[in-house]
């Protein structure tokens, strides 16, 4: 069944299923192993992807398997590496995120004063501590030298460590068994072992003729895995896309937590300027930073409100980056800023009803008039039409402006850098992301610019969240025009997952000139033909995410 939220413009396109089992890089003494497919496709294949990934020691065995989907549409699974009996379990010694989201980082670092005095604790109390110093690849604006972290124990199975953890906490310390795999240490990139396993579709628009497009499902504040995205739609393959609330304490769980445009109606507004995923008309893809400017008017402009934001709970702006927000008007990753005084618009998309509360509400028909005006919040928002709810001071300047029977303008834009509108059609969606990873063919990682560096935690947010090793969800283009959407597995010892440096090596080892960082952790998803071909992280199994990218068949006209 198709969803009436997708769209559907180009020929119907039968998926070709066409394997191609490529080994790439062939340092001496690399496994390479035997090709099976023609020379010619071999030959194409190699002209569609460099060498090797530039992830770990340069005389890694790497596989390629490279599966046409469509004309102009391949997934490429690529492993990399192999066990490595170096790595280790240990205990670490942490201080867990109340958060529910399970991505949320542990507190984990310190001054080396604090980590010698934990460990001598520990020491006493009959656990052998050792004291480590963590130094971060530098970024473009963030890294180096991250503090000290405090751990015990070697051990060869992650349930062995449970009884070093029961001393840690008996001695007044919280901790967690991790694998040393996972950790992204200057350094330990280029000489780790491995391995690792990363899944890619490679879409060119000069040859595809289907459709690259974003799905919320039914409505944007509920959840939906990626695979149930894509068979709503009969995608041929599908990823997750950007980030959205999980918290029913930082909103509606599902909302975007960033900027959202779907057949060109903008959803939700930008986390200041952090980067996004433009898909513009034939499948052209651009990686933009795009800022806010929304407003409510009268028809002859004669009295004008800013407008907060877009189909969001008014008063909690996940991951920060508004107007007059506390405790920042700046990015802040995986954090909830507050402003009790807000004017919020909601569209049909958001779902059955508003966020219901105190404060004032007014109905605006497909025409802009103003139908009702309620003294509460929580309502259906007309068809075609909007809702604008106001809190606190906020009230009494909605109310002055939205009198029943008059008409309103709201204006919903997203700027661009130099400050001009979006041009959107029918054909553009935007997906939210972030940090920068490569820029103009050049490493540029901006993970303070776009808020996953924090102040007064020791660095220990940066230490989990970008330091470590997590699965990923990469998005970018390549010199020739193609979008390549990657997935990279973690938190598996099958697979360590990527650092956001490494994130960035793996963006432009892949050819990508320009590439974006989009939500990963247990929301790292890849589906074909409605299965899920990696292994996401959550021990559930697939998360229910905000929304996904997805690359669907043609319909005939």
């Amino acid at each position: 069944m198709i969803n009436p939220n997708h769209r559907h413009r180009r020929a119907v396109i039968t998926a070709l299923a066409v394997s191609l089992p490529i080994a790439f890089l062939a340092p001496a003494g690399a496994s390479t192993g035997a090709p099976t497919a023609p020379e010619l496709d071999q030959q194409t294949a190699r002209s569609l992807q460099p060498s090797h990934l530039d992830l770990g020691a340069q005389d890694l065995p790497e596989t390629r398997n490279v599966t046409t989907l469509a004309p102009g549409l391949t997934r490429t699974t690529i492993t990399r590496g192999a066990p490595n009996q170096d790595f280790f379990w240990t205990a670490e010694v942490a201080v867990p995120s109340t958060s529910l989201d399970p991505d949320a980082p542990a507190s984990a670092l310190s001054t080396q004063a604090k980590a010698d005095e934990v460990a001598d604790k520990l020491t006493a109390a009959g656990v052998v501590a050792r004291v480590e110093h963590v130094q971060s690849p530098q970024l473009a604006d963030a890294g180096g030298d991250l503090g000290y972290r405090v751990r015990a124990g070697h051990f060869t199975a992650k349930t062995d460590g449970a009884a070093t953890v029961a001393q840690i906490q008996a001695a007044g310390y919280k901790s967690s068994v991790i694998y040393t795999g996972w950790d992204g240490d200057e350094g330990s990139s280029q000489n780790d072992r491995g391995p690792w396993k990363l899944e890619v579709l490679t879409i060119d628009p000069k040859e595809f003729r289907g459709d690259l497009t974003s799905s919320f499902g039914p409505n944007l504040e509920d959840r939906e895995t990626t695979s149930q995205l894509a068979a709503a739609s009969g995608a041929l393959a599908a990823t997750n896309g950007g980030y959205f609330v999980m918290d029913p304490a930082a909103g509606a769980p599902g909302d975007p937590a960033g900027a959202a445009v779907h057949d060109g109606k903008v959803l939700s507004e930008p986390v200041g300027d952090r980067p996004s995923l433009v898909i513009g008309a034939k499948n052209e893809t651009s990686i933009q930073r795009l800022q806010w400017h929304g407003t409510v008017t009268t028809p002859v402009n004669t009295a004008e409100l800013a407008l907060d934001g877009l189909n969001r709970v008014p008063g909690l702006i996940r991951n920060c980056g508004g107007t007059d927000d506390t405790p920042t008007n700046l990015p802040l990753h995986d954090f909830t800023c507050t402003d009790a005084n807000e004017i919020v618009a909601f569209t049909p998309e958001f779902g059955a009803t508003t966020p219901s509360g105190p404060g004032l509400e007014a109905l605006l028909d497909a025409h802009g008039t103003v139908t009702a005006v309620n003294n509460t919040r929580g309502t259906t928002v007309p068809a075609g039409g909007h809702t604008l709810q106001a809190t606190g001071a906020e009230v009494d300047k909605l109310a002055a402006l939205a009198k029943a029977g008059s008409k309103l303008t709201v204006n919903t834009d997203l700027l661009n850098e130099a400050g001009k509108p979006l041009k959107t059609s029918a054909t553009t969606d935007v997906v939210n992301g972030g940090p920068t990873l490569v820029q103009n063919g050049e490493f540029n990682v901006t993970a303070k610019r776009d808020g996953m560096v924090r102040t007064g935690d020791g660095n220990s947010f940066f230490y989990g969240w970008v330091h470590k090793r997590n699965p990923r969800t990469i998005a970018g283009v390549d010199a020739q025009g193609r979008t390549l959407l990657v997935t990279a597995d973690g938190r598996q010892t099958t697979s360590l997952g990527l650092s956001i440096k490494e994130s960035a090596d793996v963006a432009r080892s892949l050819g990508m000139v320009n590439a974006i960082n989009l939500d990963g952790g247990g929301s790292t998803t890849m589906v074909q033909s409605g299965q899920v071909v990696n292994s996401p992280s959550d021990a559930a199994g697939e998360r229910p995410v905000g929304d996904a990218l997805l690359v669907l068949p043609g319909r005939k006209p």
